[in-house]
């Protein structure tokens, strides 16, 4: 204990060299008080149960409605075989921006909620615990809402605790070496409120950024995380973590002091539970991200944007290159024994095309073969908002194939809703969007209701596309769950062919080996790579004993390797 406030101490002289710790010696003592209250409330003794995870994020209201419906819907992701369930921002909003605009840090909306209140959310975390499903959620931590009581006390003319909450300016000329993340639909960092009275913003212009420069901001936003911990949250996934400091003649992102304020953040969460975990959302190249993971003390997960869409690229060049150069130790530099990269197969609503992690050629390349509408198009090429049926053109094939990449290549793979049974884009969802915010926001294409009587029936036809896509995941899933190679394992490229995407992942004598055939055509590989072999997963025909791998195919196969004494 006299350590961890020792550490406080040091990151808050960094911080605030000029400010008395005198705050921090009373946020200690409110610390010290929770740890007392809530004990040990560690569920499985297991503090790297997120490195085994497969996680599955979702809007709770277009999902299941609210928290009793998704207490409903935890059997049908049982069976899937999810043991994480990721929530898409759940906290109180006037849902701007689908909720990452919170206007309440300690509250959950009231329509997720149902008659019962907040109970409702609480039972749903018992029922998940009770089924062996860890819950994150979303937390905004560098922005908040307009409408948030912060920022209402503190756009007030007379002084008061809450003034120096956000950035203010008289003009609008401040951080001018920021980029603008949202082109097309912001024209400036800033916002006028009044004569002479600006506000600073990254995102949109109803989400005012948070003045981490004022102490207050850090330790209150500290007891949000601690709030939730209390109630019995797995993890939070820390939104738009690169920009929390802002310092002049800067581009404001991946800044010094970015660090030690999530140094801090994860000093005071594993002192509550040491099983609690932060994810960072940072759209960053993998050099820039590991720095988030700090010396195995600042998130413990992170992000590997730039694998997403060099995955899209491999597929649609028939060719390995791009996954193998994008893993390479010169771009995905090594990460600390207890940290983890979070995968998917887009940034749970767009195919992310960002400059900071994909080059032009990439970005035309992968956009001109994926974003077969011009309505998909997201932040002026920028990325590509289309579910995963849809930038596959519905071939079950390859939608299975991006599945198994994602789920043995390495790291902890994200499904993102509907896509398990081919969800396919909602218009319809997207243009009520439109008439709610006044922004066309394409991401909402990718979002949208789940409609469950017809998917019930979809799924029970064998034959159907959902139920394709649903039974081979859901068989993935069951042999990742029970294959610790393919979760944790060592992984070993193999060079078979340059449109076999092949590598063995191994722990101890056991070893797994996945062969995804990314071409158009059959393979024909040599007998080393399936005798002795036991099938996992797939098919592939034996003849004069040469194995033939199909087109767009994809196999596991598994055996003890033989040790010589």
């Amino acid at each position: 204990m006299h350590n961890v406030k020792a550490d406080l101490n040091k990151f808050w002289k960094i911080l605030y060299p000029d400010i008395s710790v005198e705050g921090l010696d009373v946020f200690f003592a409110e610390l010290q008080n929770q740890k007392r209250r809530v004990g040990n409330i560690s569920l499985t003794s297991e503090t790297l149960w997120y490195k085994k995870a497969v996680v599955y994020s979702l809007y709770v209201d277009l999902f299941s409605n609210d928290f009793e419906g998704l207490i409903q819907k935890l059997p049908y992701l049982q069976e899937l075989g999810i043991n994480c369930l990721w929530l898409l921002p759940i906290l109180e909003s006037p849902m701007k921006d689908a909720g990452f605009d919170i206007s309440d840090y300690k509250k959950v909306r009231d329509n997720l909620l149902g008659p019962r209140g907040s109970q409702a959310f609480d039972d749903f975390l018992k029922e998940a615990h009770k089924l062996g499903i860890k819950v994150i959620f979303d937390i905004a931590i560098n922005h908040t809402s307009d409408k948030h009581e912060w920022f209402i006390k503190s756009s007030l003319p007379e002084k008061n605790k809450y003034t120096n909450y956000y950035i203010w300016s008289d003009n609008d000329k401040g951080y001018s070496d920021c980029r603008l993340l949202f082109k097309g639909m912001c024209d400036s960092n800033w916002e006028k409120l009044s004569e002479h009275k600006y506000y600073f913003h990254r995102f949109f212009e109803f989400q005012p950024d948070l003045n981490y420069r004022n102490p207050e901001v850090l330790l209150d936003m500290c007891r949000n995380f601690m709030f939730w911990i209390e109630k019995g949250v797995d993890g939070f996934r820390a939104d738009a973590i690169p920009y929390l400091w802002k310092e002049e003649g800067t581009d404001c992102e991946n800044l010094d002091n970015t660090h030690v304020i999530i140094k801090f953040f994860r000093k005071v969460v594993e002192f509550l539970n040491p099983e609690v975990i932060l994810l960072a959302e940072a759209c960053q190249p993998p050099k820039e991200v590991v720095k988030y993971f700090g010396q195995g003390d600042e998130c413990h997960a992170g992000y590997h944007f730039p694998l997403m869409p060099q995955i899209y690229k491999a597929m649609a060049l028939e060719s390995l290159k791009p996954i193998i150069n994008v893993l390479s130790s010169v771009v995905t530099p090594e990460i600390p024994e207890n940290a983890q990269w979070f995968t998917f197969l887009r940034c749970h609503d767009e195919l992310s095309l960002e400059l900071v992690y994909v080059s032009e050629e990439d970005r035309k390349f992968i956009h001109d073969k994926y974003c077969h509408n011009p309505d998909w198009d997201f932040r002026r090429g920028e990325g590509i908002s289309a579910r995963l049926s849809e930038l596959f053109k519905f071939d079950t094939d390859k939608i299975i194939q991006a599945f198994s990449i994602m789920l043995t290549l390495g790291g902890t793979p994200i499904i993102y809703y509907g896509d398990e049974f081919g969800k396919p884009n909602d218009k319809k969802y997207y243009e009520k969007q439109i008439k709610l915010t006044g922004h066309n926001d394409t991401r909402n294409l990718v979002r949208g209701r789940i409609d469950w009587t017809e998917l019930e029936v979809n799924l029970k036809d064998k034959n159907s596309f959902q139920s394709i896509i649903f039974n081979n995941l859901k068989k993935m899933i069951t042999i990742r769950n029970g294959n610790l190679e393919i979760q944790i394992g060592k992984i070993e490229f193999i060079n078979v062919d340059s449109a076999i995407l092949a590598y063995k992942k191994t722990i101890g004598n056991i070893e797994t080996i996945v062969l995804h055939n990314l071409s158009q055509k059959k393979c024909i590989l040599a007998p080393q790579y399936f005798e002795d072999y036991e099938l996992l997963f797939g098919n592939f025909i034996e003849r004069d004993n040469q194995l033939n791998l199909e087109a767009k195919k994809t196999i596991w196969l598994k055996r003890k390797i033989k040790t010589t004494i």
